[in-house]
């Protein structure tokens, strides 16, 4: 049954259009494959920003930069790479309905939604199964986070829409030019998408004023295989695949298994954790290196936090390095 109120978009994908000339042959098709020019342990640029919703309790912006140069699509229209961009907020705590049965606990609900355009295939306006899985993980990762104790028949509701997903692979290995591990099982864009949705909405609940045990943050690590693996000896698994932190899957031919972590740096303590794939023996290896991504991008939370209490309570700092309140060091007259 449609929808009268609105212009439907078309059920088929919304794909950019593919021009004749640049399908020339397989071989020069797969000469514009992206490849990963980070260092394995390197991860793409994250910007975050907090507080851009004033309806809502808290809200946070994440967006990933691309890592291929814009040289590659010169000669066409279709990125080399896709990207992400994550938009969370969080409405509460706020007292539930009276008819709700008592809790001594706060009620968390997590929302997870992509856009209509936010993939190649465009997707649906109501939820889908992968959507509801991400709900799920989401929730996981929050529940171990938020001191819920403090606000009994209380509900908080964090609500992320996904304005670009990572792909699962090269939009080239959908045209013809085949594939080589990426495409089989698929879901390897949903790694980063739910490590994206694990720091955003941390970033959210801290800029909603809600008490935490620690900043949550997620981390992606994954296993590729030996077609594109360089000889890193710490990050070289003992089958001679190669770990890699934040993968993007359009960079990588043969991705074998992928993990995902929350992880509390200060407690030592993993919330959520998700493996994809057959790690087989390196398992361990690659939890280690998901929880290293994590730290690393730790520090554009804490920098984006703290940049946004300085603005909200008017905190600069001192020539001296210390930080002090402007309120403090004004003048107060007071009337006799």
């Amino acid at each position: 049954m449609t929808d009268r109120r609105r212009i439907n978009g078309p059920r088929g994908g919304t794909n950019p259009p593919i021009f004749a000339s640049s399908l020339t042959s397989p071989s020069t098709l797969q000469a514009t494959r992206p490849t990963r020019t980070r260092r394995p342990d390197e991860l793409r640029k994250i910007y975050l920003k907090t507080g851009l919703t004033p309806s809502a309790s808290g809200s946070a912006y994440l967006e990933l930069t691309p890592s291929s140069p814009a040289s590659h699509q010169a000669n066409s229209l279709i990125p080399v790479s896709s990207s992400l961009k994550l938009t969370c907020t969080v409405h509460g705590p706020r007292p539930l309905p009276r008819s709700a049965p008592f809790t001594l606990h706060l009620l968390l609900t997590t929302h997870v939604k992509f856009a209509p355009f936010a993939a190649r295939q465009r997707r649906g306006y109501t939820r889908d199964a992968s959507e509801r899985d991400l709900g799920v993980h989401l929730e996981t990762a929050l529940r171990g986070v938020i001191i819920g104790e403090r606000w009994p028949k209380s509900g908080v509701e964090v609500i992320i829409t996904v304005l670009e997903g990572e792909e699962d692979r090269w939009w080239g290995d959908e045209v013809g030019a085949g594939s080589n591990g990426v495409g089989a099982g698929g879901g390897w864009g949903m790694m980063n998408v739910l490590a994206g949705c694990i720091t955003v909405a941390s970033a959210a609940i801290v800029d909603a004023g809600i008490d935490c045990v620690d900043m949550v943050v997620g981390g992606v690590a994954a296993i590729v295989g030996n077609s594109n693996a360089r000889r890193k000896r710490q990050l070289v698994t003992a089958e001679g695949r190669q770990t890699v932190l934040d993968p993007c899957p359009s960079e990588h031919e043969n991705l074998e298994a992928a993990c995902v972590v929350g992880y509390l740096q200060n407690r030592d303590e993993i919330t959520e954790l998700w493996v994809m794939g057959n790690a087989g023996t390196a398992t361990e290896d690659l939890v280690d290196r998901a929880i290293d991504a994590a730290n690393a991008a730790r520090g554009v939370l804490v920098e984006a936090i703290k940049e946004a209490a300085q603005s909200k309570f008017g905190i600069k700092d001192a020539d001296n390095g210390e930080r002090k309140s402007t309120a403090a060091t004004q003048d107060v007259e007071m009337a006799g």
